[in-house]
């Protein structure tokens, strides 16, 4: 497979598509690409998802024995982030990605290529691997991976309204789809009031935040379309960086969300970033969750970390 001299994977390619990505296009996609494997006479199997929650299933049975195996991913984070939650063994699993989502921040934290025949062409000949840290979420006594990041608050709420705002159909159409995050947040900010934050860090430092409209859970740089809430995030050092956003006012707020795109929001008063591998987040109400941007009911308090195992990922 590919440059065997760097990279030699004894199993072959099992693909994972979600075929209702970015709107619909992943069918479509998937079936321009499939022509280049039989070209190359590649090894593959392929497996579409019928619903919410399948690739999770299919990554479930495919890994459930325990072996090796390489899982190419053709969807979104959402699509990723179920992958994840089905792998049996982590440290045995290599991933391929091939990014035909609308916020598509798992390539863009780990500088995948975007185009959809660069990247496949890279999985197929990987001249880079890099070991990837796995974080968890603990609430109410279950447990979820991610990858990219996962949020309390604002930030969630965000992720919940885009999965059925008609904004994120629209804007997928035009090739804009990340934008949806945006046009959401500006409503978001306008309803949601802020609440007491509590921390409690991996090194047992205690930090409290009064007014806080959001805690990010960043593993990678990127959340929410683009966002670079923690452009200091490295994807293989065994950390969270922490992003809280509190006692700012909501004018204040506008104007720092399109700086963050940048990352030049870091440093303005009221925006804190911790860097820890886990913590215990308590708050004065029940907030939206989410993993990756999939949804998660409210809850008052969560746990954070970081899995002990790393999972392969071709990114070059």
């Amino acid at each position: 497979m590919g440059d065997r001299s760097e990279y030699e994977f004894r199993s072959e390619y099992e693909f994972i598509i979600n075929p209702k990505a970015r709107s619909g296009m992943g069918e479509m996609v998937w079936n321009m690409l499939e022509p280049e494997l039989k070209k190359r006479r590649i090894t593959y199997r392929a497996y579409l998802t019928k619903r919410r929650n399948h690739a999770q299933k299919i990554a479930a049975a495919v890994t459930a024995d325990g072996r090796e195996h390489l899982l190419v991913v053709l969807g979104g984070d959402g699509t990723v982030n179920e992958v994840i939650n089905g792998i049996s063994c982590i440290d045995k699993t290599v991933i391929g990605y091939i990014p035909i989502g609308s916020s598509n921040d798992f390539a863009r934290g780990l500088g995948i290529a975007k185009d959809t025949e660069k990247a496949l062409d890279v999985v197929l000949n990987p001249k880079k691997v890099i070991p990837l840290d796995v974080g968890e979420m603990i609430r109410a006594g279950r447990a979820r991976r991610f990858a990219v990041s996962a949020g309390i608050g604002f930030d969630a709420a965000v992720c919940h309204e885009v999965c059925v705002s008609p904004w994120k159909v629209f804007l997928n159409r035009l090739g804009l789809g990340k934008l949806s995050y945006a046009v959401v947040a500006l409503d978001r900010l306008m309803k949601d009031r802020p609440v007491k934050l509590e921390a409690v860090l991996s090194d047992g430092s205690r930090k409290v935040f009064e007014k806080t409209y959001f805690a990010a859970f960043m593993n990678l740089q990127y959340e929410g379309g683009g966002f670079r809430f923690c452009p200091e995030a490295k994807p293989d050092d065994g950390l969270l960086d922490i992003l809280v956003v509190h006692d700012i006012p909501v004018l204040k707020i506008l104007c720092l969300l399109p700086t963050a795109f940048a990352g030049k929001h870091v440093g303005f008063k009221g925006v804190t970033i911790l860097r820890c591998s886990g913590a215990e987040v308590q708050t004065s109400r029940p907030l939206p969750l989410h993993m990756d941007g999939e949804p998660g009911f409210p809850r008052d308090g969560v746990s954070v970390g970081i899995l002990e195992e790393k999972l392969r990922v071709i990114v070059g």
